[in-house]
């Protein structure tokens, strides 16, 4: 073997093994260094208007999360289609780190069984960064409805004529009710559903609709000024913003438990240390006392898990409501 064929043969070897070392690295290793993130302002898509409860969660912690990365997040609000516009938006930017989004249980959990021809996957395209907060639901009626309690709710409703508004088909506000009457056996359960706004809450004070489980933050003024009277939470605990009332399970209906959740996401790709930073931060930030008490007044109760964590749990949501929405059978549009 002369020395000209050992030197091509050495050459070739090292070559093949810079390129099996290469194949066997991550694909978030081979990304360039991200120690310097972020170097420029990182945008939060909120896929609803601004002044929704999303887009109050997102300025809280979008502010927090600028301060503490020394870059500014700007909360860009893209409305429409349910969620969907803004969620597609954010599933299709650059994996880079620089786009994220606020995502509720609608867009990354509910809506893909609602709705056909999405032009996003939201179990594929995005990658969990940590769920944010929970939100309970609180089922209320109006002051003349002649009921103190769930039981009472139950018994006049399996008699008939009663009814729930909710904020639109397919939101949690809707999906709780539908629950509520699958669990609770009630054969007749009119829904009432509206486009958004305050009207479905008008409705019920009024007389107009029987009931409603409201998004807390919409209807806990009116149930302090004695407007509406809350029967019970839908989450598995009671609400510090409401001490006194039960949840449903103390209520007398065993394994009903409905929290809407307010999570971070990143478009898919996006390199892991990215979003391990991010998460380090949000969790930071969410312990904070101050942020802590921006959340509760909102009637939000902070959460801050890890990206896998939160990860199964959306796994786990949008098995439940696709159950929920077929059992229901609401036809997907």
């Amino acid at each position: 073997m002369n020395t000209s064929y050992r030197a091509t043969r050495r050459i070739l070897l090292s070559t093949l093994t810079l390129a099996v070392a290469s194949a066997a690295t991550p694909v978030w290793a081979q990304s360039p260094d991200v120690s310097n993130y972020p170097s420029k302002p990182i945008t939060l898509i909120v896929p609803f208007a601004a002044g929704s409860v999303t887009d109050i969660l997102a300025r809280i912690v979008g502010q927090r999360l600028g301060d503490s990365l020394g870059q500014s997040v700007i909360v860009e609000n893209k409305a429409g289609a349910d969620g969907n516009i803004g969620a597609g938006y954010a599933a299709a930017a650059a994996p880079d780190g620089y786009t994220i989004m606020m995502g509720p249980a609608s867009t990354n959990a509910i809506n893909p069984s609602l709705h056909k021809g999405l032009k996003f996957n939201a179990m594929k395209d995005f990658a969990p960064i940590t769920n944010v907060a929970s939100m309970p639901n609180v089922l209320v009626v109006g002051p003349e409805v002649p009921v103190k309690n769930v039981p009472e709710f139950i018994e006049a409703a399996k008699k008939g004529d009663y009814s729930f508004a909710s904020s639109g088909a397919g939101g949690s506000m809707h999906l709780s009710g539908e629950l509520f009457k699958n669990t609770a056996k009630i054969p007749e359960f009119l829904h009432v559903p509206y486009k958004g706004g305050s009207a479905p809450v008008t409705d019920v004070m009024a007389g107009r609709v029987t009931s409603m489980f409201c998004n807390l933050p919409l209807c806990l003024p009116h149930i302090q000024a004695g407007k509406l009277r809350a029967l019970a939470v839908t989450s598995s605990t009671r609400t510090p913003l409401l001490p006194d009332v039960p949840t449903m399970e103390e209520a007398g209906l065993p394994g009903y438990d409905v929290s809407g959740w307010f999570g971070l996401f990143a478009p898919t790709g996006v390199p892991k240390p990215i979003i391990q930073k991010l998460n380090k931060e949000v969790v930071q930030i969410l312990q904070d006392p101050k942020v802590k008490q921006q959340l509760l007044a909102q009637g939000a109760e902070p959460i801050g898990d890890s990206p896998e964590d939160f990860g199964a749990f959306v796994q786990k949501e949008h098995a439940r409501w696709a159950k929920v929405i077929q059992d229901a059978g609401i036809t997907p549009q």
